[in-house]
């Protein structure tokens, strides 16, 4: 059409554009198309990459060993700390990406049929590597369509899902309680290296999922365990000592997670709570009971107070504001911490405050 593209061409004009200069700027010289043989070519030099990097770990009973031989892998994997500071976990990821879009171009040859089986095993090693919720997340668009390719073309088809739990010979446990048996489980495991990984994964899901509406424990927990999780990265802590840490911090998640009714409160009441008290000044200079009684307050009169688009409007945040601030008063809270308990209180309060609006 005159002025425009085809409207057909809308959704690949750029790449059509792209094309055209390649094409142009080859002056009708090169392959129109990837040579399968040159992708086996980086296929093997993949594969060797990754051989070498199991270098040490017994792998080759990985058509019968199962999880077993999975985990081990997984373990060695985790344990390697490459030049310049990457770690294995990475570079394995990386390479075997490349690994399944080389064999994707060339698993029609004879020679790529014959290590389909030790691709798939790759394939699935990463999986363990980098699967970082315990449930099951949406595939992005890319994957999807490269699990398209790999089944039309017959290429590597997993005929199971590679769980990290059955991977270490785990039953998948109420990641909600962390109980002591289960801690003391992934503690013994063998495969250590995966066993930080392991407990790294459930704390952080736990951590959105219980504290994802309250801003301090949520940010001390994060704060908590991203500290032992660079320490170990960095080798200033060993496995042993950071699995140490990790089971003694998810006991103290699960005491904070059970603080509302030890202190009985509301759940919301909690978070306000959270949000006075993580001054340790106001802490010493107020009780607990006027600080709950604070806490209270806060919320009964927040709740009356919000509207759907309070945090958008500045007349009502400036309303809300002034109503935080005499509560404050009313019970002597410190007047030099004041505003930032204030900025706290509203801070919190936005998280859920949505919610407060439309009921």
């Amino acid at each position: 059409k005159q002025g425009g593209l085809v409207v057909d061409y809308i959704g690949i004009g750029n790449e059509l554009k792209a094309a055209m200069k390649e094409y142009t700027a080859s002056k009708g010289r090169g392959t129109p198309t990837v040579d399968a043989r040159e992708a086996y070519s980086v296929l093997m030099e993949k594969l060797d990459v990754l051989q070498s990097m199991l270098h040490g770990c017994d792998y080759s009973d990985f058509l019968t060993g199962g999880h077993q031989t999975l985990a081990r892998a997984a373990n060695h994997v985790l344990g390697l700390r490459e030049e310049g500071g990457k770690d294995g976990k990475r570079r394995f990821a990386d390479t075997t990406l490349a690994l399944t879009q080389a064999f994707s171009l060339c698993c029609t040859l004879d020679e790529a049929k014959a290590v389909r089986e030790e691709v798939a095993f790759m394939q699935a090693v990463k999986v363990i590597l980098t699967k970082r919720d315990i449930t099951a997340k949406k595939r992005t668009d890319e994957q999807r369509d490269e699990a398209i390719r790999q089944i039309i073309s017959n290429a590597v088809v997993s005929d199971q899902v590679v769980d990290i739990f059955d991977a270490v010979g785990l039953d998948k446990p109420n990641i909600g309680l962390l109980d002591d048996e289960f801690l003391a489980q992934v503690k013994n495991l063998p495969e250590k290296n995966l066993a930080v990984e392991l407990l790294e994964r459930l704390l952080e899901g736990e951590i959105k999922s219980r504290f994802g509406s309250n801003v301090v424990q949520e940010k001390k927990f994060s704060d908590l365990l991203g500290n032992v999780i660079k320490r170990y990265q960095n080798r200033s802590i060993e496995t042993a000592q950071v699995m140490e840490e990790l089971v003694e911090m998810a006991k103290k998640f699960r005491e904070a997670a059970s603080r509302g009714e030890l202190l009985g409160l509301t759940e919301d009441e909690v978070r306000f709570y959270d949000a006075l008290a993580t001054n340790e000044s106001a802490v010493r200079e107020l009780t607990d009971e006027t600080l709950k009684k604070i806490a209270h307050e806060l919320t009964e009169n927040l709740r009356q107070n919000l509207t759907v688009d309070w945090s958008e409007r500045e007349s009502v945040r400036a309303k809300l504001r002034l109503m935080v601030k005499r509560v404050l008063r009313k019970y002597k809270y410190p007047p030099d911490l004041q505003e930032e308990a204030v900025d706290l209180v509203l801070r919190q309060a936005q998280v859920f405050g949505d919610n407060w609006g439309s009921t």
